[in-house]
């Protein structure tokens, strides 16, 4: 690693100004993404600003209703905390089908919403990565793309967002709120991660002197009974998802769809929404062949990438029917009330299917 000046600020506002006044600054919580960023000389921050010790850490329920969750909870604090299991089945999934408890143990909330990619090429320092560095070239895209996007890809990068709490997030409408030199901004979820376009090297809305302060989830009582996170990865442990889908249903009772909420992972550079397919499921009926038009309409724009000349095709093309029936399948657990087709829920979406 290269050396770094240390920072400990006593406030937010502390933490605000050394990241404004410092050069080349990176804040640091549970470290399990950016360390590893460093050791790779992926990152090379000139300050490290520990915020560990900022008042961030609670999750309170305010009188309005709406859960605030703060920046500096651990992962699995939140997972087990008691309104998360009622009222968020559908974070909760994620949270868990998302790493290794020693990982939950450390990573915070703010830091999920900020990890990086974790494309091979941006890891590797020895090939040229518009991310890493705007302007010197993608070679994801004629090269190994197993991973990597199919829907909001640009000629520049390919990559895709590793979270599959913010895919979670996503689903649940969830609000991020930051604070910065010119005061407090909210951000609705959707508008905090970006596309790549013609800036790869962006991965956030979040400016280079505001910090994170806390996440804002609504009343999603509607949704707590019929929720699932459905991820599909290369082995059962501990592994990014080729395809996750974070599916959520209000449900009338003659079973019709009074609301729906459907987001993806593992298939863009942010988690992928689309508002028109989930209107288009009000009203109709919790069946297989309307939740299979659905995917269908959700991935009308997905396009494989990598090199298609070669005789097999892109490397990532397995994705989009893949990422069709898992759709499908998210919504047909979320219909029978199973949150999950890992850890604890396994055994009951195998059940169910079966």
């Amino acid at each position: 690693m290269n050396g770094f000046d240390y920072a400990l600020p006593t406030s937010t506002d502390d933490a605000i100004a050394m990241l404004r006044e410092r050069k080349a600054p990176h804040c640091i919580a549970g470290g399990t993404n950016l360390v590893d960023l460093m050791k790779e000389r992926v990152a090379l921050p000139a300050a490290l600003i520990d915020i560990n010790h900022l008042p961030l850490a609670n999750i309170v329920l305010g009188s309005d209703n709406v859960l605030r969750l703060g920046a500096l909870v651990r992962n699995s604090d939140t997972a087990e905390h008691p309104l998360i299991r009622e009222r968020y089945p559908l974070l909760r999934a994620a949270i868990l089908a998302g790493a290794s408890p020693q990982i939950r143990n450390m990573a915070t909330t703010g830091g999920n919403l900020l990890q990086r990619t974790r494309c091979v090429y941006f890891y590797d320092t020895g090939v040229p990565c518009n991310k890493r560095e705007r302007g010197s070239g993608c070679p994801a895209i004629q090269g190994l793309a197993q991973q990597h996007a199919i829907l909001g890809a640009s000629e520049q990068c390919i990559a895709t967002h590793p979270s599959d709490m913010c895919v979670a997030l996503a689903a649940l409408d969830a609000v991020v709120h930051v604070e910065g030199p010119n005061g407090h901004r909210a951000i609705p979820f959707g508008d905090f991660h970006r596309l790549p376009g013609d800036r790869p090297d962006l991965d956030t809305t979040l400016r280079s002197d505001e910090l994170v302060t806390e996440i804002e989830l609504g009343s999603a009582a509607r949704f707590a009974a019929h929720s699932c996170y459905f991820k599909l990865r290369e082995r059962s442990s501990y592994a990014f998802a080729l395809v996750s889908v974070a599916a959520a249903l209000d449900l009338a009772e003659d079973g019709s769809i009074r609301a729906a909420r459907i987001a993806l992972g593992g298939v863009a550079a942010k988690p992928w929404r689309n508002m028109q397919v989930e209107a288009a499921l009000i009203g109709r009926s919790a069946t297989a062949a309307v939740f299979s038009g659905a995917a269908a309409m959700m991935l009308a724009d997905a396009r494989p990438a990598g090199d298609e000349t070669r005789p097999e095709g892109a490397s990532n093309a397995f994705k989009i029917p893949m990422a069709r029936r898992a759709i499908v399948r998210a919504l047909e657990l979320a219909t029978a009330g199973i949150t999950s087709n890992t850890g604890e829920d396994a055994a009951r979406a195998r059940g169910e299917r079966e």
